[in-house]
């Protein structure tokens, strides 16, 4: 693997700074999944990036390029109020849960009635 340099890189971009926002910009853009433009040779994004600089494949172009967000691709469920996630939740989904809130209704209805033996019986 060929050493990069910053100098590599000046040579195709006019200062430090923008060789820094460019490579950056690349090397997230590597990071989220985008096709590395250059043979990989198990280096990390960010050499990559200054790889694909110091090549002349990647320009300050790049800077002005519309970043989309992987997220947008989600559609994000409705809002609700805390009253009806409350309601959501405590109302049982499936009859597993009416069997679990039944148990627990004859289990409390058990100790109750065990407590109150044992208060009579003292």
């Amino acid at each position: 693997m060929a050493r990069i340099t910053v100098e590599d890189c000046l040579e195709q971009v006019d200062n430090r700074f923008n060789l820094v926002l460019i490579a950056s910009k690349r090397a997230r853009q590597i990071s989220r999944g985008k096709e590395p433009l250059v043979e990989i040779e198990q280096d990390k994004a960010t050499v990559i990036a200054l790889r694909e600089i110091a090549a002349g494949l990647v320009t300050s172009d790049i800077l002005h390029e519309e970043e989309v967000n992987p997220m947008d691709a989600f559609e994000l469920p409705e809002e609700i109020t805390a009253d009806e996630a409350i309601d959501e939740t405590a109302r049982p989904k499936d009859k597993k849960n009416d069997a679990d809130a039944e148990l627990a209704k004859n289990i409390a209805a058990a100790l109750a009635a065990e407590k109150a033996d044992d208060a009579a019986g003292e």
